[in-house]
């Protein structure tokens, strides 16, 4: 497979008009403007974004033109992709250039904003503020309310009679316009991005008469097809420790694997294709989702930072080696202690309905010992509290 195959199907879900079309521009040798849009409505990245950075870092290595493009103009209108719900609240401006501060270090990791063929940085604010009536009424004069109650989005909300704020209407329209400020030929994005990259293909060549093609990165999910990221609140961030990302990883249900070693490493497609033949046949999977695991940490750091990591699991996760840098916790060891309350205080359980849920299923173990109550316990001072496999704390009396 030659780079322009891979580029064009690795990671890939659809290409628009047709990846014929796409790989013909690209045989000709003509170097592409392109970009992919992050709104800033979180701090962090996390590895459900590494699929479509991956996918510029491929771009950029071909030597096209690259931008990544800060959404701190549309993360105020607020993208409804994915969302069952309107959001409680919109971000302003401010908070949303708050949230980026460390989106250009985070996507460093992955893509190079300096040296050969840099990737270029814009904010979508800078043009979308400026924005007066008439250029709103223009860009809005393109496009039809039933163009956009078309979106599956839109149509399962009128369908459970919920709210669709006007502001999540317009974002595809403002997203659109990216494109024609920017003047790409090319848009990446997530599969739940298509409806608004599709607009921005039909108001370049409205307004510019310009062909823009349209790339989308199958998203990132679970056994369930629930979305890894900052919406389902399932995220694991690029610039997490070394030790916790292996774990979170290794965490995820193992059908995550083939996925995870396509779009999120550089394991090529024919040994994928070994490790699906020998799943596929029985063989234990964990050997294989550790070296996803590996792969995946060593490129957001080093291989040191990988190699320790996946020490680090083997150790305090598959073994019972106490990690040395547990956290204390101080506490009046006064008679016998309310353990949910405990566990709460400590933050070893979100809430006590939490609490309970982890000692009936066997998850809280102290010095050694599961709890099988959730009543009251005896400690003494330097009991280690172990929740789940990588939740500890040591207690000290107050």
């Amino acid at each position: 497979m030659d780079k322009i195959e891979e580029l064009l199907t690795r990671g890939v879900e659809k290409i628009y008009p047709s990846k014929e079309e796409l790989e013909r521009v690209l045989r000709s040798g003509k170097k592409l403007k392109l970009y992919q849009g992050f709104d800033p409505t979180g701090i962090q990245l996390h590895i459900g974004h590494m699929v479509g950075l991956r996918k510029l870092k491929q771009w950029q290595d071909l030597g096209h033109h690259v931008i990544f493009l800060i959404g701190d103009g549309t993360g105020q209108a607020g993208d409804p992709s994915g969302k069952k719900h309107t959001r409680e609240k919109f971000l302003t401006r401010e908070e949303l250039r708050k949230n980026a501060v460390d989106y250009i270090k985070q996507a460093g990791k992955i893509v190079r904003f300096e040296g050969k063929n840099p990737v270029e940085i814009l904010f979508n604010g800078d043009w979308l503020n400026e924005l007066k009536l008439a250029d709103i009424l223009n860009i809005a004069g393109h496009f039809t309310p039933q163009q956009l109650l078309e979106r599956d989005l839109f149509k399962e909300r009128v369908r459970r009679g919920e709210d669709i704020n006007l502001r999540e209407f317009l974002y595809p329209l403002l997203q659109a316009y990216d494109s024609v400020v920017m003047g790409v030929d090319l848009e990446i994005g997530g599969s739940d991005q298509m409806f608004n990259m599709l607009c921005g293909r039909t108001l370049i060549k409205q307004m510019k008469n310009k062909d823009k093609f349209v790339m989308t990165t199958p998203l990132l999910t679970d056994s369930k097809g629930v979305k890894i990221g900052k919406t389902e609140g399932n995220i694991i961030a690029l610039n997490d420790k070394p030790e916790d990302l292996f774990a979170e990883i290794m965490a995820l249900p193992d059908d995550i694997i083939l996925k995870g070693f396509e779009y999120l490493t550089d394991v090529s497609m024919d040994e994928i294709k070994n490790i699906k033949a020998k799943i596929e046949k029985g063989e234990n999977p964990v050997p294989y989702k550790k070296r996803m695991a590996f792969e995946i940490v060593k490129q957001l750091n080093d291989e040191k930072s990988a190699l320790s990591a996946q020490e680090n699991f083997e150790q305090t996760v598959q073994g019972e080696k106490l990690p040395d840098d547990i956290p204390v916790f101080q506490y009046k060891l006064d008679g016998a202690i309310d353990i949910i309350n405990l566990l709460v205080e400590a933050k070893l359980a979100s809430s006590r309905s939490d609490a309970k849920r982890l000692i009936e299923q066997g998850g809280v173990n102290i010095d050694g010992q599961v709890i099988k109550t959730n009543e009251q316990v005896s400690l003494k001072d330097n009991s280690i509290i172990r929740v789940g496999k990588r939740k500890f704390v040591k207690i000290k009396t107050k």
